[in-house]
């Protein structure tokens, strides 16, 4: 998907590709910056203004409001994407602090 964000400092849009899964109506995706330990700019982004744009194949382009996952929520939402990363664990390691998944949810009407 492609994610656009209101950059922190700037207050233009900023764009970036991501990696997601489905869980019902929401997006999941994970604050990472090549496993590396800083926090992705876009992430740094969403949690000064949660509000963002995301657009998929086919032009579906979604308002929608960003977060971190919490608690069990979290760790459900984890064990999804260990399904679909076998060495998850291992990468997220590398990093000195817990990576962030992050949900993606219909901006309300």
């Amino acid at each position: 998907m492609r994610l656009t964000t209101k950059g922190r400092r700037s207050g233009e849009p900023r764009s970036v590709i991501l990696g997601y899964y489905d869980d019902g109506p929401n997006f999941v995706t994970m604050a990472m910056n090549g496993w590396g330990a800083p926090e992705p700019a876009w992430w740094l982004n969403l949690q000064a203004d949660p509000e963002a744009v995301v657009e998929l194949a086919g032009g579906i382009r979604r308002e929608v409001v960003g977060r971190a996952a919490v608690g069990e929520e979290r760790a459900r939402l984890w064990q999804r994407w260990r399904e679909l990363d076998d060495n998850l664990d291992g990468y997220a390691a590398r990093r000195p602090h817990e990576t962030a998944v992050v949900i993606f949810e219909p901006l309300a009407a």
